[in-house]
């Protein structure tokens, strides 16, 4: 087969996730291929590519007597066509011009867009079908709008919309009632501050109504309660079935953002979304969006929606923010909301390097959206000079690179990229410690992002090549069961909390890289070449992403106990949740490459199914969280601000809340010693025995008292005390904000139930 160095406009992308193929054939054995063709090559006596294509295949001779058959041709996906044919066929095709590579028919297996399926959840048994999958759920999305017309939010099959509903389809620009169904039922939109500010919602790059031209709240909602869907992917990425956490539980859109001089929304707008939604009868609100760390709960206007969302039974979760991996970067902390940070999947998208010697091969990462063939392909290295072996600006020469891959060592990813597209190379394989986070829309040419580990073995075949070295790359794989996974996102915000630093925060981790939900076809996401590709479906990435798949967790729990609580869902949550990844290590942060802590993923990453039955919880009430606005010695007009001049009673402040965690923050001497008081509930339906075993690491002593709790029945409740000492000069300090930490483990005697806490200590700001 004769193979051609080819530019990346030249094909547009095909792939199936790649489940099996049959290496071996006869000559007469007749099999689908698919053909990609120079789409420049066509000749002048053919109007149209499909003329060509089907011409070209009807001049193929038959010796058997049985004449090659055109399947599709194929516009947009790729340049090309497939058909199938004989070898002998195949042989011939493959001696025309303009043919530039086969690739055998494969047999592709349909999976889901996967993070459900990551968190474990089953049509068949555990708690989707125990919660019917959210039914008779509503929650509440605080965002940039939604795409109604999306498939995710049809409504096949859902039940009609529940008589305690109050909310309301609005009409706006390209925006009217019918937009609303069974599964979205409700959208508004609160834009007053922003005009008041003065400023105008742009009539270009978005809408004044409820639809959303930004794309995130369409991501969000599809993920928290999307239906299901088939044939998603983004650009033949992630192929599959999409499908929301609660796929039954409905939808109600509160905008709160637009595009105008910048997108950012007024408190004002915010606030006023979030009481709707509670007016409206949401059970469950997410909101992906945050406000400047340092702002008291008394003046941040989303602890102040949640708390009174809470006062109403009304779970509410929040994305941790964007700030990572530094310490005391967390955001939405207040301890009557549930903070989300975000991990990785094991799902990976990725190209295949083959170099030169035919015989080594290493895997990066990639997202380029086109299915090209690059075979043969000379690879340029600018060895011996510091600058050009990094890529540096202005550093490469175009004569040098015309027509090549570059190799890029370890560097600034996005200056290479910029680098390399500005000398018009072919594309370029670089050198990083963090491909894993870059983005989609990052990968506007053929690039390939490689570790470190592999631009060694990349380095070593250039020094050692008899030949000028080349490389074949093919783009466009999907990489399921990728490991270690998870693993907490480099860039997911850290604690502890600055505001209130004795409540652990964040409180979990769930999936939140390079999430394929539904999008916006309104506008170009991916880049290529000059110009921009549209996708009804995006890859994201952000702790905006965990955040709706906890409240879609939640919603199934609240579902499946309608009886609980907010603060008894997120216990349900924490105590459940795990902190081993799937090579049975340790949770890794990928920033140090050692074991991440509770300071980055809270109890650790999400476990819907165990979550269901959580054998016991850590329970809230309204006064509780006074008690602890008290003990921040918040003054009775601030803490009237937050209760909106309820009633109130000071008498019991505290720091120390009846929370899932505990936090020790340690003094000048690095030591301290807390006494923490919890009391815990039985949510089973059986008497039960539960016995306290500690996991403490060196320089923290705990004292567990008592350490056996009798439940005589469901809803009793049994206290405990827990002594904490802490010293640090035991211990190599190898933190500038994580002292050490353990666990508290309740083990149910006979029984299966475990309810694990996280035991962290911590420096001061």
């Amino acid at each position: 087969m004769a193979h051609h160095i080819i530019t990346p406009s030249m094909l547009l992308s095909f792939f199936f996730l790649l489940i099996h193929v049959t290496t071996s054939s006869s000559a007469d054995e007749r099999r689908p291929y698919i053909i990609h063709m120079d789409k420049s090559a066509i000749p002048a006596t053919f109007s149209t590519h499909d003329s060509w294509y089907t011409s070209t295949i009807s001049s193929l001779s038959a010796p058997d007597g049985i004449a090659a058959v055109h399947l599709y041709t194929y516009n947009h996906v790729m340049n090309g066509f497939s058909a199938v044919m004989s070898q002998a066929q195949l042989n011939q095709l493959e001696r025309m011009p303009g043919h530039l590579a086969t690739y055998p028919e494969t047999y592709a297996q349909l999976h889901t867009t996967h993070t459900p399926r990551f968190l474990g959840l089953n049509r068949h048994v555990g708690l989707w079908p125990k919660a019917n999958f959210g039914d008779d759920t509503i929650i509440g999305i605080i965002d940039t709008g939604i795409w109604p017309e999306s498939e995710m939010f049809g409504d096949e099959g859902m039940p009609p919309v529940p008589e305690r509903w109050k909310g309301a389809c609005e009409i706006g620009d390209e925006f009217n009632s019918s937009n609303c169904n069974r599964k979205l039922i409700g959208a508004r939109s609160f834009s007053k501050g922003l005009k008041e500010g003065g400023l105008n919602i742009s009539k270009i790059d978005d809408y004044d109504s409820p639809r959303d031209f930004y794309g995130h709240g369409t991501h969000t909602a599809s993920t928290a309660a999307g239906s299901r869907t088939p044939n998603a992917d983004y650009f033949g990425y992630a192929k599959g079935t999409a499908v929301g956490v609660a796929p039954m539980a409905r939808l109600a859109m509160y905008k709160v953002l637009f595009t105008a001089d910048t997108l950012e929304s007024p408190t004002t707008d915010i606030l006023a979304g979030m009481d709707q939604a509670i007016s409206d009868g949401v059970d469950l609100m997410s909101l992906s969006l945050g406000l400047p760390r340092l702002l008291p709960y008394d003046e941040n206007v989303i602890a102040l929606g949640a708390f009174a969302a809470m006062e109403r039974g009304i779970f509410v979760s929040c994305s941790a923010g964007n700030s990572g991996p530094h310490a005391y970067t967390i955001g939405n902390g207040a301890p009557w909301i549930t903070t989300v940070a975000a991990g990785t999947i094991d799902r990976d998208y990725a190209a295949s390097i083959t170099l030169g010697d035919g015989i080594t091969t290493v895997q990066g990462k990639s997202f380029y959206p086109e299915s090209i063939y690059i075979s043969g392909v000379p690879l340029y290295y600018g060895y011996g000079n510091a600058s050009k072996e990094i890529c540096d600006y202005y550093s490469l020469d175009p004569k040098d690179v015309a027509g090549k891959i570059v190799f890029c060592g370890f560097g600034d990813e996005y200056t290479q990229m910029f680098e390399v597209n500005r000398t018009g190379a072919e594309g370029a394989i670089f050198v990083t410690d963090s491909a894993q986070f870059l983005n989609p829309d990052d990968f506007f040419m053929p690039f390939v992002a490689i570790s470190i580990k592999d631009g060694e073995i990349i380095k070593r075949y250039i020094a050692n090549a008899a030949q000028p070295p080349t490389v074949d790359i093919k783009f466009q794989i999907t990489v399921l069961g990728s490991k270690p996974a998870p693993q907490v996102a480099s860039f997911s915000s850290r604690g502890p909390n600055i505001l209130s630093p004795w409540i652990l925060k964040p409180d979990i981790v769930a999936p939140g890289v390079h999430i394929l939900a539904a999008w916006v076809p309104n506008r170009g996401r991916q880049p290529i070449d000059d110009d921009y590709l549209v996708s009804e479906y995006a890859l994201v990435s952000g702790t905006s992403m965990s955040s709706p798949h906890v409240v879609g967790v939640a919603a199934l729990l609240r579902a499946a106990h309608p009886d609980w609580s907010p603060a008894a869902i997120r216990s349900a949550l924490m105590t459940t949740a795990y902190i081993t990844d799937n090579t049975h290590g340790p949770i890794l942060d990928p920033i140090t490459g050692t074991a991440a802590t509770p300071l980055d993923y809270g109890a650790g990453h999400i476990d819907p199914n165990k979550a269901m039955d959580p054998g016991l919880v850590y329970d809230l009430e309204r006064q509780d969280y006074i008690n602890f606005l008290c003990g921040l010695n918040y003054t009775t007009d601030r803490i009237k601000i937050i209760t909106r001049g309820l009633n109130y009673t000071c008498t019991k402040a505290t720091l120390d809340l009846n929370y899932p965690s505990f936090m020790v923050i340690l003094n000048n001497t690095n030591s301290s010693r807390v006494v923490f008081t919890r009391v815990l509930t039985n949510v089973a339906d059986s008497p039960s025995i539960y016995r306290a075993v500690v996991k403490a690491p060196t320089g923290m002593r705990v004292v567990v008292d008592p350490p056996e709790l009798k439940f005589d029945s469901k809803y009793s409740k049994q206290g405990f005390t827990m002594s904490v000492q802490i010293d640090m000069a035991e211990v190599v300090i190898k933190s500038d904000y994580i002292g050490n930490y353990g666990y508290l483990n309740w083990y149910e005697d006979g029984g299966n139930h475990v309810v694990r806490t996280p035991i962290a200590s911590a420096f001061g700001p």
